[in-house]
């Protein structure tokens, strides 16, 4: 397992303007570090680029060779719509989703790769372990449930994948109607179709991926304009039928709660409640 002549696995990451060209290229390293080697990597500029992040795609073009897509979008119109443009370009039956900040384990795709085809899952993500300046420096991870059983009822009442590590079927995911225009939640969204759709998903419970919190990541889930993405999610999961009435006033409420505490609250309420330790 693990020859560059076998296809593997397409790597689809976006990234914009605004992106640190250091953790930019730290991103990508990692996916070049992997024990099970990518066959396919689709990047998407969401938008025009820094003149340092173009020059973190040379280098990566350089490493890739024909690899490499490069997708330049005129305009930023957000991850979701960057996503949706990437997904039928990747040339592999199986996708890797990286976001352009965080840190792949070296064996993530390989154990994400092994789950996926022996027990013929769509969609398998894990552990996540967050940090702010170095791998290792939070002691603060985001586990979820491991089973289908488990993840369909979990996905009820919160997102039951770490999107930043995730690896799925690309069938599925077009099967479902690809990402749509649902902000704050477009991969949610695309969860609850495939699972609706029959999907079957896993989570691994040891950490695969290192993801950088901070620059305003928990103050982003929060004000009015999220709230109003949240409370519209919920009413997409009540109309597809997949929550009840009660669990919907329920859900309305917390999130309704947690999106107007101030940042610095709603990051401690996720710690204590929402995440685990190593």
């Amino acid at each position: 397992m693990g020859k560059d002549t076998e296809e593997t696995y397409s790597v689809l990451m976006a990234v914009y303007g605004k992106e640190n060209p250091v953790y930019f290229r730290q991103s990508i390293q990692s996916m070049l570090d992997q024990t099970l080697p990518l066959s396919d990597f689709v990047i998407v500029c969401d938008g025009p680029l820094t003149p340092e992040l173009d020059k973190v795609l040379e280098w990566a073009g350089g490493k890739l060779g024909k690899k490499l897509q490069c997708i330049r979008l005129k305009e930023n119109r957000g991850l979701g719509n960057a996503l949706r443009t990437g997904v039928p370009r990747c040339r592999c039956s199986v996708i890797a989703r990286m976001d352009s900040d965080d840190i792949s384990r070296k064996d993530r795709c390989e154990r994400q790769f092994q789950i996926l085809n022996q027990g013929d899952y769509g969609i398998v993500s894990g552990t996540l372990q967050e940090f702010i300046k170095k791998p290792g420096d939070l002691d603060r991870t985001r586990v979820l449930p491991r089973t289908p059983a488990e993840i369909r009822e979990y996905a009820k009442k919160r997102n039951p994948f770490n999107h930043p590590c995730v690896m799925y079927r690309k069938s599925d995911v077009l099967k479902a109607g690809n990402y749509q225009d649902f902000p704050g939640f477009e991969d949610y969204c695309l969860w609850i179709r495939m699972l609706c759709n029959g999907a079957q998903g896993y989570n691994i419970q040891e950490p695969i991926l290192d993801m950088r919190t901070g620059n305003g990541m928990y103050e982003r889930r929060g004000g009015l304009r999220y709230l109003v993405w949240a409370l519209r999610f919920q009413r997409f999961l009540l109309h597809r039928n997949f929550i009840t009435k009660g669990r919907y006033i329920k859900n309305c409420v917390i999130r309704t709660a947690v999106s107007l505490i101030p940042g610095g609250l709603r990051e401690k309420f996720y710690e204590i409640f929402l995440r685990g330790t190593k």
